[in-house]
């Protein structure tokens, strides 16, 4: 239902003078542009009951706001934070969108929740991620966005593909992936992992069966699709791309094992005691060897008991767990020393 408190047949009264009714078909956020040709008087966009969360763009002050949607669970994490900072700037920028322009490159992923290097300053802090430049492609010979903190791209539509997120027309998933290829292999396999993760069953494990956001299938076409910059790296890295990782920094740690030469673990497997009690799912096995590794970041802290009895419990089943943390993930070479003298003790 139409919520006539906005403005639909009453004027919003501000500073104490009525406000002109703003069309409403306009919605809670409009561009500029649209509204002038619309008829709507200039002086009617400075007025207090709307704000500007972006240039070109007006929001009813009313409406709900574009805060970040960052998972409290999560809140802790700078990665997370600045992926949802990011989609609330794009979203806002949205209606400026123009026909055969969509969002593409770092903006899409993050779109879709996709993990990305974290975008730091100068002394290694964290970036508000609605500094972070929007990508705008436009495909075919349209005309490019041209707009402070846009950076405007020309898509070819023989490479790329475009579906609609979150109700805005946005790189596909393949099409994305593709696009990034001057990241490190590590983090294309990460991105790729999170793509194309398939919701499989298993205890507690949350929505089953829903559709991987793009195949390994759609990866490799995407790559094949035309020039692509980092080609070798995007090659590379389709090959280490797996179904079954949960998390950005599993994939790393699978990578660092992988491209030492040891063997690659099963992922995300429940572990069942000798009597067939669940004990827990873990990052990743190797089954025959009875060990485990497990990834332990910083957003597990409110978990830490529940962490330590769930190992203990792995240990006192016969398991090696090795467990990583942020600064073992800094030193590779120690940790791929821990897992081969694992694996090698028996």
């Amino acid at each position: 239902m139409e919520n006539t408190n906005i403005e639909g047949t009453r004027g919003a009264k501000v500073g104490g003078m009525k406000a002109v009714p703003l069309p409403p078909w306009l919605g809670e956020v409009f561009d500029v542009r649209s509204a002038l040709a619309a008829g709507v008087h200039p002086e009617r966009l400075r007025r207090k009951d709307l704000e500007t969360p972006i240039r070109g763009v007006r929001r009813r002050g009313d409406a709900t706001a574009l805060a970040s949607d960052i998972d409290p669970a999560t809140a802790d994490d700078p990665f997370a934070r600045q992926a949802a900072e990011h989609r609330a700037q794009a979203l806002a920028f949205a209606p400026r969108l123009r026909p055969l322009q969509f969002f593409s490159h770092d903006t899409a992923v993050h779109l879709r929740g996709g993990p990305l290097p974290l975008a730091t300053d100068a002394f290694g802090r964290p970036l508000d991620g609605a500094l972070l430049p929007l990508h705008v492609s436009t495909m075919g010979t349209g005309p490019l966005m041209r707009s402070h903190g846009v950076s405007a791209h020309r898509a070819d539509p023989r490479t790329s593909q475009v579906t609609m997120v979150a109700g805005v027309p946005t790189a596909a998933a393949g099409t994305a992936w593709a696009s990034l290829g001057s990241l490190d292999v590590p983090h294309l396999v990460a991105l790729g992992d999170h793509f194309c993760r398939r919701w499989r069953t298993g205890v507690g494990r949350r929505h089953v069966g829903r559709p991987p956001l793009a195949t390994l299938d759609e990866l490799r076409t995407a790559i094949a699709s035309g020039r692509r910059v980092g080609v070798r790296r995007l090659r590379e890295a389709v090959e280490l791309v797996r179904e079954d990782s949960w998390s950005p920094r599993e994939s790393r740690v699978r990578c660092i094992l992988v491209m030492a030469g040891l063997p690659e673990p099963e992922l995300n497997v429940d572990i069942r005691d000798e009597h067939g009690f669940f004990l827990a799912c873990v990052d990743m096995v190797y089954p025959a060897e009875r060990v485990i590794i497990e990834y332990h970041g910083s957003i597990h802290s409110s978990r830490y008991a529940k962490d330590v009895e769930r190992i203990a419990a792995l240990r006192a089943a016969g398991w090696t767990v090795i467990e990583v943390t942020a600064p073992l993930l800094r030193t590779p070479g120690v940790l791929v020393s821990r897992v081969r003298a694992a694996l090698f003790a028996r």
